[in-house]
């Protein structure tokens, strides 16, 4: 679909605009926005690109695919500056260095919501995250509006707009796309103009307006997006069946698995699943026949039976120190039970006194690794810290 067949998409909803807007309550702060182009060739992407240059903040989203890759695949990128709307086709554009060239300019904050999985996209792509960014959804959960509440809710709640659900399965892949999933898609950021302002002048209004910048920061590091095939076993479903050397055969297997997923772009568990894994493991075969009893497939027992059974001997010789550990907990005595519930008690006053959700600061998880010890934990840092973690600590001590 070329931007000349294509070059408005019709809106879904009334926009962001100055005039007065009767129907809405929020009318004094929508502006207009222009109806959103499609853009499918470079030298569009170019000029669309010279009109947001210069531009304080861009509203962002992205359309991905990953049910067959190991790497989510980039598919469409929707942006706005509260005046222009585009949703441009990385598919079909050869040169996007004029739109990272916006991305990645420090001076232009990128507003998104929910937006770890766009960054894990930015972070294989680039190996760094576009910033300073504002993420709404965890704004809105500061301001009371809901632990992890969806886009649409929020639009709902702040503009008063239904959104269209109806192509929330579209395989984003496929061309050409039509009129109606465009609109859909850009959508996702047409009424983040007035999520992002709404919500940054309640921010500032409710003297919150600092708190969220150490989050912020740390959702622009690309490290926690980069999986460390090294420790990737700590996330293979079922490992509290394993103990001692199983432990250890596990690690080489996950690690294995990762690295050859990400050299043919696959997902994990096509090339293994847990519960296979887990067998292995526990196993621990030294032949092909023992393979085949834990579960391994003929097929991919010819394709790297052999690696596993090299992987499996080294494992199984790894010096009892070097084994890794899982912290088991035990049933929780009566006084632990006790210490959490006190715990938890602090963490829902503090909430309710700042009319935030309690998981936004803490969750159960969280104070049973505080009571384990743990100190590297988002409790303890930054504005968490200043309002409940140090009252947290101060119980526990």
């Amino acid at each position: 679909m070329h931007s000349a067949q294509l070059n408005r998409l019709p809106r879904s909803r009334p926009l962001c605009t100055g005039d007065a807007w009767h129907a809405r309550p929020l009318a004094a702060m929508l502006r207009d926005m222009n109806d959103a182009l499609y853009i499918d060739h470079d030298a569009d992407l170019q000029h669309f690109c010279t009109q947001l240059a210069g531009s304080q903040w861009l509203s962002l989203d992205t359309e991905f695919v990953r049910e067959k890759t190991y790497y989510p695949k980039l598919c469409l990128i929707q942006i706005s500056n509260g005046e222009h709307l585009a949703c441009i086709d990385p598919l079909a554009i050869n040169d996007l260095a004029p739109l990272f060239d916006l991305l990645y300019d420090p001076a232009i904050t990128k507003v998104w919501h929910a937006c770890s999985q766009d960054m894990e996209i930015f972070a294989h792509l680039r190996g760094d995250i576009p910033a300073p960014l504002f993420d709404t959804q965890l704004a809105a959960s500061l301001l009371g509006h809901g632990n992890q509440i969806s886009y649409a809710a929020l639009v709902k709640e702040l503009c008063d707009i239904e959104l269209d659900k109806s192509h929330s399965r579209t395989d984003w892949s496929r061309r050409p796309l039509s009129a109606e999933q465009l609109t859909y898609a850009a959508d996702d950021v047409r009424y983040l103009c007035t999520l992002y302002e709404t919500l940054r002048d309640e921010l500032a209004a409710s003297g919150r307006g600092a708190w969220l910048d150490e989050d912020f920061h740390a959702m622009t590091d690309s490290r926690r997006y980069l999986v460390d095939a090294s420790t990737i076993w700590q996330q293979v479903k079922g490992l509290e069946v394993l103990y001692d050397v199983q432990l250890a055969v596990l690690q080489a297997l996950a690690e294995w698995r990762e690295k050859r997923a990400q050299k043919s772009d696959k997902p994990r568990r096509w090339i293994l699943n847990d519960e296979l894994l887990i067998a292995l493991a526990q196993n621990s075969p030294q032949d092909a026949a023992g393979l085949s009893e834990a579960g391994l497939s003929d097929k991919a027992r010819d394709r790297f039976g052999s690696e596993l059974l090299v992987l499996i001997r080294q494992a199984l010789a790894t010096p009892k120190e070097q084994w890794p550990v899982i912290i088991r907990r035990e049933r929780p005595t009566a006084e632990e039970k006790k210490l959490g519930n006190d715990l938890m008690k602090v963490v829902k006053r503090v909430a309710q006194e700042h009319a935030i959700d309690p998981a936004l600061l803490a969750t159960r998880k969280t104070l049973n690794a505080l009571m384990t010890g743990q100190r590297e934990l988002p409790v303890l840092q930054g504005w968490r810290k200043k309002i409940v973690g140090d009252k947290l600590l101060e119980l526990l001590e």
